[in-house]
């Protein structure tokens, strides 16, 4: 059978793969693993308790949940049924939950845990509340599944034939670097036509490889990714938590698995502060082994001698990266940001292929990825347009996007919708370049702003190189309607008490450090290396340290740790003020 509706995915599954590990998770120290078999039994008994509540087509229900199986069947049971599912970020604040579940008129709402549970029940009136685990005030999920126990079969074959290709399945509401979420909708066509585009460039083997999953499955990129994984027949395995990620990637050694930049970074300074803590010759092996990593281009002839020494880091240095990722992996998808090159190139040579993609909750979400082969393989782009979908730029440089994978529309939102659907192509806000199939980001049309002198800045290529210092961890480039540009710099403190350390500083606080002159000086020569990387209008002439690290809670990231530029300029206008005021 060929899937047609993304609930077909189980008994595809069933018939091709037939799992004896369809999913997996850690319980109280072991793996609960489900089977194909009992993906389905659990998915078909839960759409009949779904009906025996009376919830009909078209109808809305939330998840607010970490990742667990228990996420996938009740996904995939409301799809079965023609219900809709409205799956929220469980960081985001209770206000935005209260305007999720009213814009979207929620009649249920499925929570993880007793904190997420607590936020939700504060907004969710006579809503019903089920759990994924015993609370008290919720109902505990397992006690809703047994009451489809007795349900009719017959009834829900026929509700499933109604279910048409088209139908919207979900709406996801993006968090947004500004003002209230919209609500994506998406159909069974939107986000399967992009499953089978994506499964068509994946290595590992089909029906016997391990695939991780950590990033939240409310965002389109992971529920993409792991529908994806099911059609491959992978096993999936849920971590523990973000604590227990190390851990849980030596117990399982997976084959893939899909991650952000963000996380890659701290990979990487991870394994650069351990290099600093090595002496004598390990040391000297060490940065001899990175230096040379960051010189490698997949996709070039690096020469005899070039290979030949690569041959002896992987021996020496590199082969104790892939061990701490399991040592089996086959492919790395990166996504949801931009990805430094210096880290594409470092990972590769290490024989572990990072594959970086683009796209957005609109587009389902992927719109280009990287294939993962060396000769297919571009550093600093974003690969190639995936099956079906067309790219055009427009004259300002915006990204153009048509194909079977756009959405059907922001929910209740006509006008906000027309904005961004034009002549049947999505316009992205994003600014970029195509040669051939081959897709390159430069940065956001919204975000882009002019200094004073008409000069046009464009903070996020910047910010991307800024941040491959070791001291910073995280960067905003400001200076709109201003003489020159400036900064506001999170230092990574991990980093700069390595740094402290080296020089016999002594550390004390955060907030104490960034004040002593000798790491104000530290900064100033730091930035100026950065900067020789800019033309003169571009550089940053002036900046201003911070002491705490932006965050999802605090309000300045989104979900997906975009920054959120107009929160940020309004937080910490008094500091922005004071370094044009120097």
């Amino acid at each position: 059978m060929t899937p047609t509706r993304l609930f077909d995915l189980i008994p595809y599954q069933l018939e091709t793969y037939d799992k004896n590990i369809a999913l997996s998770k850690k319980k109280k120290g072991t793996w609960e693993s489900f089977s194909s078999l009992d993906f389905k039994e659990t998915v078909d008994k839960l759409s009949l308790a779904f009906l025996n509540k009376g919830l009909n087509k078209g109808e809305k229900v939330s998840i607010i949940s970490e990742n667990c199986p228990e996420w996938n069947f009740v996904d995939m049971a409301l799809q079965q049924i023609g219900v809709i599912s409205v799956p929220v970020y469980p960081t985001i604040t209770s206000s935005d939950f209260e305007y999720i579940f009213e814009h979207a008129d929620v009649k249920m709402i499925f929570v993880g845990d007793q904190d997420i549970y607590n936020k939700a029940k504060t907004v969710s009136g006579e809503r019903m509340i089920c759990s994924f685990s015993v609370l008290e005030g919720a109902v505990f999920w397992e006690d809703f599944l047994a009451s489809g126990e007795n349900g009719s079969i017959v009834e829900l074959e026929r509700l499933k034939a109604e279910v048409e290709p088209a139908d919207m399945f979900t709406i996801i509401y993006t968090s947004g670097t500004t003002g209230r979420p919209k609500g994506v909708m998406l159909s069974h066509t939107n986000v399967l036509s992009n499953v089978l585009a994506v499964a068509s460039i994946m290595t590992p083997p089909a029906g016997s490889s391990r695939a991780l999953s950590f990033l939240p499955l409310c965002h389109i990129y992971e529920r993409t990714g792991v529908f994806c994984f099911m059609y491959l027949g992978f096993s999936i395995y849920y971590v523990e938590s973000m604590e227990t990620l190390a851990e849980n990637m030596k117990e399982i050694r997976p084959h893939t698995f899909n991650t952000v930049p963000r996380l890659l970074e701290k990979i990487y300074d991870k394994i650069v502060t351990k290099g600093y803590e090595l002496t004598g010759i390990k040391k000297g092996l060490f940065f001899w082994a990175l230096n040379l990593g960051l010189e490698y281009d997949p996709a070039k002839n690096m020469g005899f001698w070039y290979d030949f020494q690569l041959k002896i880091a992987n021996k020496l240095i590199f082969s104790k990266w892939r061990e701490a990722l399991g040592d089996e992996v086959l492919q790395i998808n990166s996504g949801a940001s931009a990805l430094q090159p210096r880290l594409a190139r470092v990972f590769w040579s290490a024989g572990i292929k990072v594959c970086e993609g683009y796209g957005l909750t609109e587009t389902s979400p992927v719109v280009s990825a990287s294939i993962c082969t060396p000769n297919e393989m571009r550093i600093g782009w974003v690969g190639k347009l995936v099956q079906d979908v067309k790219v055009e730029i427009a004259e300002d440089g915006e990204i153009l996007v048509q194909g079977p994978n756009v959405m059907l529309g922001y929910y209740r939102l006509p006008e906000m919708t027309a904005e961004v659907l034009k002549n049947g192509w999505f316009h992205t806000g994003d600014i970029g370049t195509l040669d051939g199939e081959f897709l390159k980001i430069t940065d956001r049309k919204k975000e882009m702003f002019k200094t004073s002198g008409g000069k046009y800045i464009s903070p996020q290529l910047m910010e991307n190189k800024f941040k491959e210092s070791v001291l910073i961890d995280q960067l905003m480039v400001v200076g709109e309607n201003r003489n020159f540009p400036a900064a506001l710099i999170v230092p990574s403190f991990g980093g700069l008490k390595d740094y402290c350390q080296h020089k016999g500083i002594p550390y004390t606080s955060n907030e104490e450090m960034i004040q002593k002159p000798e790491i104000q000086e530290k900064y100033d020569r730091e930035v100026e290396q950065l900067n020789k990387y800019f033309g003169k209008w571009e550089q940053v002439k002036r900046f201003s340290l911070l002491a705490e690290p932006w965050g999802i809670e605090s309000g300045e990231l989104t979900p997906t740790m975009k920054l959120k530029r107009k929160v940020i300029l309004q937080k910490f206008q008094s500091q922005i003020e004071r370094i044009y005021q120097e």
